[in-house]
This record gives C-alpha cells, sequence and structure tokens, in this order.
C-alpha cells in the first residue's frame, strides 16, 4: 500500500520546527535524521537535512534546504481535537513560540506554516443535514479568532 508523505521546505531551522511540533502535538515523534552527503542545487554536501517525522498519525518530511518558496494558505495543516482545553494549550503554545492569530482557528507559526486547530465536532455541525443549525455555526465560527468549542455548541443547538 502507498504511503503519502507531506514534504514541508524549510530554507533554516527545520529541526527546531520539528522538534516544537511534536513537543506539542501529543503522539508524536522524530524520525530518521538523514544529511545529503552530496552537492544539490540547494548547496555543497552536508548543507540539505532531511527529517523524519509523525504527528498523530500523520507523516511528514522537513527539508532544510535554503529559501526557495514560502509556506503559504493554500496548504495548512488541521489538528482535530476533542476539547476546548486541548484548543487551548495547542493554540497558546504555537502563540508563545511566536505564532500569529489568524481567524477562524488559524494561526501562522514562527516559520510561516499554517496551522487549523479546531475541534474535532466542528466539521460534522457544518456538514449537518439542518442546514439551519450548519449556518449558525458557520456564521459564529467566521466571527472568531481562537475556536470557541461552547460557542459553536450554542449556536448549533440554537
Amino acid at each position: 500500500m502507498p504511503q503519502v508523505v507531506s514534504n514541508l521546505w524549510f530554507a533554516e531551522q527545520a529541526r527546531e520546527a520539528v522538534e516544537f511540533y511534536v513537543s506539542v502535538i501529543p503522539d508524536s515523534r522524530i524520525g530518521r535524521t538523514t544529511i545529503l552527503p552530496a552537492e544539490t542545487p540547494s548547496g555543497p554536501p552536508g548543507s540539505v537535512e532531511l527529517i523524519e517525522f509523525t504527528l498523530g498519525d500523520q507523516a511528514f518530511l522537513a527539508m532544510k534546504a535554503g529559501p526557495l518558496d514560502s509556506f503559504n494558505h493554500s496548504f495548512s495543516i488541521a489538528i482535530l481535537l476533542d476539547s476546548q482545553a486541548e484548543i487551548d494549550r495547542i493554540w497558546d503554545a504555537f502563540l508563545a513560540n511566536g505564532g500569529t492569530p489568524e481567524a477562524c482557528g488559524w494561526l501562522k507559526d514562527r516559520w510561516g506554516l499554517s496551522w487549523q486547530i479546531v475541534p474535532r465536532a466542528l466539521s460534522e455541525m457544518v456538514a449537518d443535514s439542518d442546514r439551519e443549525r450548519a449556518k449558525r455555526v458557520t456564521e459564529v465560527m467566521l466571527g472568531m479568532v481562537k475556536i470557541d468549542l461552547a460557542a459553536l455548541e450554542r449556536a448549533f443547538n440554537g
């Protein structure tokens, strides 16, 4: 069976970013690290570092290979959580580490990568067959920066 791995290209500080991510997100770990022994378009032998890691059950590869393209909103990592305490802990950890809050549960970490820190229940609420309930939740969520699960549940339940 094929394995799908998201590849994150960092200009610098890939190791620091990965160590932060696995320290904040439960059930995460760093795997193998490889330093490329050959010259690459990114630099001389030893200048490119590959770090395999897992966040929850998702595999990633971080590559420190010098500047190329910046991260942008077209790629984000969503962390689906079950409680407000989990949302608060992870949100606060990212902001304390230099992240910037955005809207609707989104933030950018200090390396420019976009994250969605959201309750697992949100996708069920907005997909509910009662479209009025889904609309209320969506409208409330659109007014939030950090997600407030209790406010979403109040909107959902009318």
